[in-house]
């Protein structure tokens, strides 16, 4: 059966992502081409005392990996940043925006639960309460991300329908495609046993079954079972090793409490799941840190339900998001007109457009190419350039933006190169691809603002499908 029809059959997509995910997918299935040759960087040379990471998308994945290790806030600056970091107010100043801030998080709270209380969800209204930042206590930010993904339809009364059969898809989903060969022979068998015992009360010996030869474990053709179970076993290894290092300074991820346990097999089940779902891109080192937020926040819904079945929702959540940006993950797509170098070129260009001094500044004086530093926040959504908190305050921008995830993410993008504007004009190529590779510390809200007042590149600008 082909991928497409799989993955149509067994999980309910909306209409876009129909459009957009697996059919692609399943365009890129056919020729697939599992290349496990490494491609090195640029030649550029850095005479330092220090190593300095340059990202190319042939060195990002299962065979495009990460040189670095997950760290985030070593290189970070601790200097001036053009007005943008928070400074430490004084006393008084602490208190009196304490009290405006809670006033407006109270209206804000207020008009959201309002709006999810309704029987038809205004999806517009949801977006400019969303685009402002949501709260981060109960279980508001959860539903209000589902809907915004599509996951959950605007009338509520369709909600418990619509979640009761994509968590029974995914139950099953998991049945047929995470369990091993011998569990699954085991499972059967026990059914075909009791089927049989229920026809005789009187005890025999024990039959042996017979295995025939595409079921026994040492057989390498690909039409054996076990070899295609095999054959993900470096894939499962490789997810194992990434959660690990997803957000170590979390509990919730890290650790060896059973919580922390608990999280990881949930998520290496979906990351899994996702892989042998798509074999045309399979698993890509740093989908774990995209997935990341969405498990947290569905976890950490209030309602018991819904916490229960995080792992099946955020499943179906992180295949909605993927949709809008899956041919980033896809190496034999990147120099195409969908893959992350033309991402990149747009990024590019959209730089140009709102600040050209800047933009030949890097472009020729410095040559800081986008695909040194933007590659990484591109792809995974710039969940390794901020803290946790930040991340899911530029989520909840990211989903409600009405053009798609993707053009807000190129906006917060160029929006963070315009607000170390002075720090980047006056350094060298060395200087501005450490700020770039460790961005420093940042008002979130402030980032954002200039991010929705940046003027779109309209020669470039491709809206979501």
């Amino acid at each position: 059966m082909p991928m497409t029809m799989m993955l149509k059959g067994k999980l309910k997509l909306p209409e876009k992502a129909r459009r957009v995910f697996p059919d692609r997918l399943g365009s890129l299935v056919a020729g697939f081409d599992d290349n496990k040759d490494d491609k090195g960087g640029p030649d550029q040379l850095i005479e330092s005392g220090e190593e300095l990471e340059t990202f190319q998308p042939n060195g990002f994945g299962l065979d495009r990996e990460f040189d670095e290790d997950y760290d985030d806030d070593d290189g970070k600056s601790d200097g001036e940043l053009d007005l943008r970091v928070r400074q430490k107010p004084d006393k008084e100043a602490v208190a009196s925006v304490s009290v405006s801030e809670i006033i407006a998080a109270d209206e804000k709270r207020s008009d959201l639960e309002y709006e999810l209380s309704q029987k038809e969800i205004n999806l517009e209204k949801l977006q400019r309460i969303a685009c402002s930042g949501l709260p981060n206590e109960g279980g508001s930010r959860a539903t209000a991300w589902k809907l915004l993904l599509g996951y959950l339809p605007a009338s509520r009364d369709l909600w418990d329908k619509e979640l009761t059969e994509n968590r029974l898809k995914y139950a099953k989903l998991k049945e047929e495609l995470l369990l091993s060969p011998s569990e699954s022979s085991r499972k059967k068998d026990g059914l075909n046993s009791n089927e049989q015992h229920a026809d005789s009360d009187v005890d025999g010996p024990l039959e042996r079954h017979d295995v025939s030869h595409e079921d026994h474990p040492l057989n390498l053709g690909k039409a054996s079972v076990w070899h295609q179970y095999f054959q993900f076993a470096e894939i499962t290894e490789q997810i194992d090793r990434d959660l690990q290092r997803t957000h170590p300074d979390m509990k919730f991820f890290a650790g060896d409490s059973s919580l922390s346990r608990k999280n990881r097999e949930a998520m290496r089940n979906i990351l899994l799941l996702f892989a042998k779902l798509n074999p045309a891109i399979r698993y890509v080192q740093g989908m774990n840190e995209v997935l990341a937020p969405i498990y947290y926040v569905f976890s950490s819904d209030t309602d018991e339900q819904n916490a229960a079945s995080a792992e099946a929702d955020s499943f179906s959540c992180f295949v909605r998001l993927l949709s809008d940006s899956v041919d980033h993950f896809c190496q034999q797509l990147d120099n195409s007109a969908v893959g992350i170098h033309s991402t990149l070129s747009h990024l590019s260009e959209l730089l140009k457009t709102n600040d050209e001094e800047l933009w030949r500044h890097l472009q020729f004086t410095t040559k800081v190419n986008p695909q040194f530093y933007a590659f990484r926040w591109i792809t995974l959504l710039l969940t390794q350039e901020f803290d946790f908190h930040s991340i899911l305050r530029i989520w909840d921008s990211l989903l409600s933006n009405p053009f798609g995830v993707q053009e807000m993410l190129l906006r917060v993008c160029c929006a963070m190169l315009l607000c170390v504007k002075s720090r980047l004009l006056s350094g060298d190529f060395i200087a501005n691809l450490k700020l770039l590779q460790h961005y420093p510390e940042i008002n979130i809200e402030y980032l954002l603002q200039v991010a929705q007042d940046i003027s779109p590149d309209t020669s470039s600008f491709r809206p979501s499908l």
